[in-house]
């Protein structure tokens, strides 16, 4: 096989892994009417989340006289503001109805809202409780709170407390503390549950969904999913409320749990010797509710999912941004990226001088690449001898094996490698790769503006103007290569411009800027290589058109 049918093979199926990714991971997601009423909460499925260890075994009963009954008098809202963020909670269920963050905006240009609009529709709200008694739980979860505050407003690295207390008479107790900070979308969370007088350890509950998509950002931006990530075990496992598996939704001595969208999260840390969680599915009138589960949490983060704030977290907290399989490659990018940023505010030029680094960097390699293409096409007249002579190769074992062995020979002569060609280009995948992830997850491209009509280097270009002008250039730079292959071959490798125009169709702008400035480069530092191979070897002849 020819060096250049290698690489057409090379590239086809490397294009194609990324389709199918496209096509299997990041499907639309399915519209569904959500219901006016609530059901039954998801007990059933919680008997098989949590494990024995989780429950506080036989604790010792406490006096009921000591439990003093404890409630609010009418429901209220209570207010936290802090530098970063507005919540705003309820004192019926001592639940979240409100998330709202100051730093972002959604894609219709309002404040990021992380509580759902179908939890109001179903009467569930985040920070609910849930145990294996469906009464007891539909008792606190409707039950008056009394709030230590209700209003909370933190500045200068302020912290404080809210506490929410309810008690009956028969020996049930609820209270939860959340400690907030300023200039953090951490809050810290004890809970403590009485039940008949007896302590159990309860789940708090996330969802219904996460945060609010409109059907135009799915369509825009590429990789918008909702859904679950559980660290267990060493081992990110994620479920996306589009392919969810009712067998695979649980997970036991779980680090951290979170629900998450592509930019955000609400994220759990938990006690990871005790801990589980689940990823839940109510089907209520014939469209479906996704709620996570989990036990044990210790803290919480509402916020955008920002890889510098994550690193610091600790717990691995980090691994929920999905870099994919070279992410140690995008975690190197996305950091020389920072650097360049620090000296140049547009993310967008800052895509353009860490290519002109990396073309940099990669030139001596792509200079050996392009001088034994030109030598391979130097010997196909020598190559195409060996196969007159050997017409019957391909029927002929002993034919063949005699026009290796001479084609081989015949490369050692000239000091040729036929893989030289294409295996610059393989190299180079895994960067492109990196690149292409840093710019599906990481938040810093999101709703970043680059010149004129690209407003936003997470989205497509709305006028596919840079994949246009992707393709163009690809097809110059194709045509001032050199090639060994025969006529054919060179005709196909020239559809290759309009198989990844059509490619990056949908991908992120800042994706397509980042190929456009290399085909760019590209063709200059193909122009240049020319020229010093025609210096160094006067025998080479130009390329013709």
């Amino acid at each position: 096989m020819s060096t250049e049918k290698r690489l057409l093979i090379a590239i086809i199926i490397s294009f194609l892994i990324i389709f199918l990714y496209q096509a299997l991971f990041f499907k639309k997601e399915p519209q569904t009417t959500i219901p006016q009423q609530p059901t039954a909460q998801t007990e059933p499925v919680l008997k098989k989340v949590q494990p024995e260890e989780t429950v506080i075994q036989e604790p010792e009963p406490v006096d009921k006289e000591e439990i003093r009954p404890v409630a609010g008098e009418r429901e209220q809202k209570v207010t936290v503001q802090t530098s970063l963020y507005t919540a705003e909670w309820s004192s019926r269920g001592a639940v979240l109805k409100k998330w709202t963050l100051t730093e972002y905006q959604d894609d219709e240009g309002e404040q990021m809202e992380l509580v759902s609009r179908s939890s109001k529709d179903l009467n569930e709200y985040p920070f609910s409780l849930n145990t294996e008694d469906p009464d007891f739980n539909d008792s606190i979860n409707k039950a008056l709170f009394k709030a230590s505050s209700t209003q909370i407003n933190l500045h200068n690295g302020e912290s404080k407390e809210l506490v929410f207390t309810y008690a009956d008479e028969q020996g049930n107790k609820v209270e939860k503390i959340f400690t907030f900070y300023d200039r953090t979308y951490e809050i810290d969370i004890q809970t403590t549950v009485l039940k008949n007088n007896r302590e159990i350890e309860p789940n708090i509950v996330w969802g219904p969904s996460f945060a609010n998509l409109p059907v135009q950002s799915k369509q825009n931006r590429f990789g918008q999913l909702t859904g679950v990530a559980v660290y267990s075990g060493g081992k990110v496992n994620r479920h996306s409320e589009t392919k969810f598996d009712a067998e695979k939704n649980t997970y036991n001595f779980v680090q951290w749990a979170g629900y998450e969208s592509q930019y955000f999260t609400a994220l759990f840390i938990t006690s990871p010797q005790k801990a589980s969680a689940a990823f839940v599915k109510q089907d209520i009138n014939e469209s479906s509710s996704f709620f996570l589960i989990v036990n044990h949490v210790d803290k919480a983060y509402i916020g955008p999912k920002k890889y510098d704030i994550l690193s610091k977290m600790g717990s691995d907290t980090k691994k929920l941004i999905k870099f994919g399989l070279f992410g140690f490659i995008s975690e190197i990018l996305y950091s020389a990226l920072k650097i360049v940023h620090h000296a140049i505010p547009n993310w967008g030029f800052c895509i353009i001088v860490l290519t002109i680094v990396i073309k940099i960097l990669f030139f001596p390699l792509t200079f050996s690449s392009t001088k034994s293409m030109a030598k391979m096409q130097e010997l196909q007249p020598k190559i195409k001898a060996l196969k007159s002579k050997y017409k019957k190769a391909k029927q002929d074992i002993e034919q063949r094996k005699k026009l290796n062995e001479e084609t081989m020979k015949l490369y050692k002569e000239q000091g040729v490698n036929p893989a030289g060609g294409c295996l610059p280009i393989l190299i180079q995948l895994p960067i492109f790769w990196g690149f292409f992830r840093l710019l599906v997850v990481a938040i810093e491209f999101r709703h970043s503006p680059f010149i004129f009509w690209i407003q936003d280097l997470s989205i497509k270009d709305p006028y596919y103007i840079t994949p246009i002008l992707m393709g163009i250039t690809q097809f110059i730079n194709q045509k001032m290569t050199p090639s060994a292959g025969d006529a054919t071959q060179k005709r196909m490798m020239l559809i290759m411009p309009v198989i990844m125009t059509i490619f990056f169709m949908n991908f992120q702008s800042g994706l397509v800027l980042y190929w456009l400035t290399n085909n760019i480069l590209q063709i200059g530092q193909q122009y240049i290589t020319n020229r010093i191979m025609q210096k160094k070897e006067p025998h080479v002849k130009k390329r013709k058109k």
